[in-house]
């Protein structure tokens, strides 16, 4: 009886019509939640609003419950995957008395219930472990961006504090308007005014320049390539847990790129051996 129900359970959750009405009642929570601040419409359709979301949040219980029952007699292999702790989590806290003390964290998880799509769409998931596997590269990226800043700051009020004293008159100052310019909203503006402060052009322009093509160009393109570098860790680890989900059998896909590795080595046999054939025909040495 309990693995009827637990493979009943599998064949609802895994199926392509429960994966999409998981993902559009995510949407009309997120929908609802939005609705709901409006002033306007709450004095109007406040009621079938609220009804609505309890209507959702029944659903996303009745998810959970046949979620954990398509483990079987292991239910607790359901908490085992961190999306999974966290999807139950928002569910329970959306549970709690709203007429309470809880009030408050009731409405930021019925918020937090649009964050639920990470868990419905693997692709997302993918995108989020991979700027969580990020976070500690994202930290040594984050100090070097932090020297460079201080340098030139440093450099800033060195050369323009005299001129320009509400930008660079101190290292603090000068790092706030370092971290203007590297937004590159209005950087010509203050370079024009460090121009007109100084004899010389060379200087600031320079000065800014190098900072901006260091700043915006390199440092960005070190982040990115620590996010594609994340990606491709997280793609690995999820192509990984997967097969081993299916008990370490390939995919339908790596079978598919294998028998078409096979057909191509096949077909390069076949030819090898009909230019042999053609080659013994003439009366020639075999060609290669």
């Amino acid at each position: 009886m309990a693995t009827s129900l637990s493979a009943a359970a599998t064949r609802i959750t895994e199926s392509a019509l429960f994966q999409r009405l998981v993902v559009g009642m995510i949407v009309f929570a997120g929908l609802l939640v939005g609705l709901e601040t409006h002033a306007g419409l709450m004095a109007r359709i406040g009621g079938v609003l609220h009804l609505l979301d309890r209507v959702v949040l029944g659903f996303f219980v009745v998810e959970l419950v046949l979620r954990i029952a398509a483990c079987g007699r292991r239910p607790w292999k359901y908490f085992q995957d961190p999306w999974n702790v966290f999807d139950f989590l928002i569910v329970a806290v959306c549970l709690l008395p709203f007429a309470t003390t809880f009030a408050a964290v009731l409405r930021l998880a019925r918020v937090l219930r649009v964050l639920r799509l990470v868990t419905a769409l693997p692709r997302l998931q993918i995108l989020v472990g991979a700027l969580l596997k990020s976070v500690p590269s994202m930290g040594y990226v984050a100090l070097l961006l932090g020297l460079h800043f201080y340098v030139y700051a440093v450099i800033g009020v060195t050369f323009f504090s005299a001129a320009d004293p509400e930008k660079f008159g101190g290292l603090g100052r000068a790092v706030l308007t370092l971290f203007e310019v590297v937004t590159l909203e209005g950087w010509v503006d203050v370079m024009d005014a460090q121009i007109k402060g100084l004899s010389s052009a060379w200087i600031p322009v320079a000065y800014f320049v190098s900072f901006i093509l260091l700043g915006t160009m390199i440092m960005l393109n070190l982040l990115i390539g620590v996010i594609v570098n994340g990606m491709s860790e997280a793609r690995e680890e999820t192509e990984d847990a997967a097969r081993a989900a299916r008990g370490g059998l390939p995919s339908v896909t790596d079978e598919l790129a294998d028998l078409r590795r096979q057909v191509d080595a096949l077909a390069g046999g076949i030819a090898a051996l009909q230019r042999r054939i053609e080659s013994d025909g003439r009366g020639g040495p075999p060609r290669r």
